[in-house]
């Protein structure tokens, strides 16, 4: 295999990882969430701004992920 053909499978790598976990983060983010609503309405506020925090924090991961794989791609 030669040493481009690597680059580009670790570029590949790095944005599969770097798609799937914030993925599975924010789903799991989303319905916790929306698994609280039903318990305690009246949370709503307090419940809404803790999920939007953690939802940019679980999106922050793939931004990171794109920027390394652009690093290997362009590097």
């Amino acid at each position: 295999m030669s040493a481009e053909a690597m680059k580009l499978l670790t570029v590949a790598l790095s944005i599969a990882v770097g798609a799937v976990a914030p993925a599975l983060a924010i789903g799991m983010i989303g319905s916790k969430a929306v698994e609280a609503l039903g318990r305690n309405p009246e949370a709503e506020s307090a419940i809404r701004t803790t999920m939007i925090l953690a939802l940019a924090f679980a999106e922050a991961i793939a931004i990171y992920a794109l920027v390394v794989a652009l690093i290997l791609k362009f590097a």
